[in-house]
């Protein structure tokens, strides 16, 4: 019970969570390149996608929410020349303001929700966690590629 109405409550206010965590990474000084490399559209789709695929995750815990997507945000932004740092930073960022969100947003009507609101916050972690590890894996894929490119490049001269 608690979990839907509080999915309910996010989807209501998407483009506000959005706004406010953009706000958020612009003035942190640990995720400059990130901010300086991608558009802001593109930066303001992929959060929308992650808060998206989160009240999937929170609603039904498919095992590959998001795995493709995640993999290959880390293949286009190590492309972009965003640093494994900022990426990680970005990622952290999102549920570090989710649970502030939550936290400021969210009323516990009966006693029962306490317990909701408990299985919401481990829901949340789990997602989170899977997705800077989709992030790392194409992170590395995109690294590896890119050295195998540089190595094909070096012996061909």
């Amino acid at each position: 019970m608690f979990a839907r109405k509080f999915i309910d409550h996010v989807e209501t206010h998407a483009d506000q969570l959005c706004k406010e965590f953009m706000r958020k990474i612009e003035r942190s000084d640990k995720c400059g390149e990130l901010l300086r490399k991608v558009p802001l559209e593109e930066q303001w789709q992929s959060t929308r996608e992650i808060y998206r695929d989160l009240t999937d995750w929170l609603l039904n815990k498919p095992e590959s929410v998001g795995e493709d997507r995640y993999v290959a945000l880390g293949v286009r932004r190590t492309r972009q020349g965003i640093p494994l740092s900022e990426l990680f930073w970005a990622v952290r960022a999102a549920r570090e303001y989710f649970w502030e969100y939550m936290e400021r947003e969210t009323l516990l009507d009966e006693p029962v929700d306490f317990w909701g609101g408990v299985e919401l916050l481990h829901s949340l972690d789990q997602f989170f966690d899977r997705a800077i590890y989709f992030v790392i894996i194409g992170h590395q894929r995109a690294s590896s590629d890119e050295r195998e490119h540089a190595a094909v490049l070096s012996t061909t001269k």
